[in-house]
């Protein structure tokens, strides 16, 4: 029981001073709408990093995930009541940001499930996830101001660009070998060959689907590549 308050009550003070400080900045400054979009996006993300390391016990932190679920969805659904909020939240399209929390969260209890209860690994859960988050908040930044080349593949969702793909690519590569040096147990030929698998799959996911469907699709795939990728190099810590 203990466990369990302290770690949430870590990640729920995460959450009240990360969101304080967005909204302040929000009313004292004016960010452009595809960047506060993206603050809110690594609110989402940093926030793993408190769900991993509150909690000693993993289905503590996935019970909490899922907790906090039940409790923020019901929560935005009211909030959608509101007449400013879908601006607030810079929404693209109405109920985004709930379905955008509800998958986030979902999959990190998921990955969590998979990579830090079946196989001991924390780390490598949050690999996963930033696999996608990191990349994927760069490539719309990189894409949208950038983006002259569009991809013209045929399966390719047409509104992607090389830029956008190529920021993605390298900022997930990036973010998944700074997690595995922060595991201290991989060997830096791990440190590399499995953040470039990771980002390269992640990527082409990205690349391939839209309507927020790479929240769920692209960190699934990175743990269909890196699970054995890391059991190939030594098997989990």
């Amino acid at each position: 029981m203990q466990e369990c308050l302290h770690g949430a009550g870590v990640v729920c003070l995460y959450f009240a001073v990360a969101a304080s400080a967005a909204l302040a900045a929000r009313k004292l400054i004016r960010i452009p709408d595809e960047l506060f979009r993206k603050i809110l996006h690594f609110i989402l993300l940093l926030s793993y990093i408190p769900f991993a390391f509150a909690f000693e016990t993993w289905w503590r932190s996935v019970l909490l995930t899922i907790v906090l679920e039940l409790v923020i969805y019901p929560a935005l659904v009211l909030a959608e009541r509101l007449p400013m909020f879908s601006s607030f939240v810079t929404e693209r399209k109405h109920g985004e940001f709930k379905q955008s929390m509800l998958l986030a969260f979902t999959m990190l209890a998921v990955c969590n499930s998979i990579c830090w209860g079946a196989l001991g690994d924390k780390y490598l859960g949050l690999a996963c996830m930033y696999a996608w988050g990191v990349g994927d908040a760069f490539a719309a930044l990189v894409g949208k101001r950038f983006g002259k080349h569009k991809i013209a593949w045929k399966y390719a969702d047409p509104n992607k660009s090389v830029e956008g793909s190529a920021a993605m690519f390298v900022t997930s590569a990036v973010s998944v070998a700074c997690v595995l040096l922060a595991h201290g147990h991989m060997t830096i030929t791990a440190c590399v060959v499995i953040p470039i698998c990771g980002a390269g799959v992640s990527t082409l996911v990205e690349l391939l689907t839209g309507d927020g469907r790479d929240t769920v699709y692209c960190p699934a795939a990175a743990m269909l590549v890196m699970l054995p990728l890391t059991a190939l190099f030594g098997g989990f810590a």
